[in-house]
């Protein structure tokens, strides 16, 4: 399956439609106080950045992710999703590429993120993708619920 990644409008029905069913999962998985969803609202501001996946031929879509620009170069990872039909098919990584793509085009010295604790599928995509786990970031509390991961993108002098 041939897989377009490209930027989205996160009001848009695709986007909804996705950040939707990743809500249902995460609500399944995690209790409310560990879930620390960005609504397609949030994800409009001018310091995210929306991605998309789709078949290239159909031009179904298959997942999404954002970069959420934070201070001190710091880019989130945030809304990765992909949809259970397209798991196991690169699509997640190929959004994290363009994530990380965009960040390092911009500037950015690290990505951070949260995932869940209950999300192996997750850590294995983070950790293909060169992330560590670390300790917490941003402002996420520390929570058994949550694992934490970051990725230098500019090498220390």
């Amino acid at each position: 399956m041939a897989v377009a990644v490209g930027i989205a409008d996160p009001l848009g029905a695709d986007i909804r439609a996705l950040i939707d069913e990743l809500n249902a999962v995460l609500s399944a998985l995690s209790p409310p106080e560990a879930c620390y969803m960005m609504s397609v609202e949030d994800m409009a501001e001018a310091d995210t950045t929306v991605f998309i996946a789709r078949d290239a031929e159909s031009g179904a879509a298959l997942g999404c992710g954002a970069l959420r620009r934070h201070a001190a170069g710091t880019g989130e990872v945030k809304r990765m999703y992909t949809r259970p039909a397209a798991q196991g098919r690169g699509v997640g990584g190929r959004i994290l590429t363009e994530i990380e793509a965009c960040a390092r085009a911009e500037g950015l010295a690290r990505l951070v993120l949260e995932t869940g604790d209950r999300h192996p599928a997750a850590w294995r995509l983070y950790e293909r993708g060169g992330f560590t786990r670390c300790g917490p970031v941003l402002d996420y509390p520390a929570s058994p619920y949550s694992v934490f991961y970051e990725k230098p993108l500019i090498p220390h002098a």
